[in-house]
C-alpha cells in the first residue's frame, strides 16, 4: 500500500520573467537542503496564462539520483547538481 503524497503550491509574483527566474534560483539555493522540495519540477507562467507553464531547469536524469542543474534549453552538456 502506498502512502498518499501532497503537493505544495506556492504562488509568488515578479514583474518580469527574469525576475521570477531569479526568485526561483534564490529559493533553490536557499532551500536545496530540504529533501521534500523538488526544484527540478519547478515551473513558471504568466499571471494571466497560468495554464501555460515552462520549466526553469533541465532536470534531465544523469544516472542514479543525479539530475541536470542547468536551465532548460541549455546549449552545452548537462551538469550534475
Amino acid at each position: 500500500m502506498s502512502t498518499a503524497r501532497w503537493v505544495l503550491h506556492l504562488p509568488a509574483a515578479a514583474t518580469s520573467a527574469e525576475g521570477v527566474d531569479r526568485l526561483a534560483q534564490a529559493l533553490r539555493d536557499s532551500l536545496r537542503h530540504v529533501p521534500a522540495l523538488d526544484f527540478g519540477e519547478l515551473t513558471i507562467s504568466a499571471e494571466d496564462d497560468q495554464s501555460t507553464r515552462r520549466r526553469v531547469w533541465c532536470d534531465a536524469p544523469l544516472g542514479g539520483d543525479r539530475r541536470c542543474a542547468l536551465r532548460t534549453n541549455h546549449p552545452d552538456r548537462c551538469l550534475d547538481r
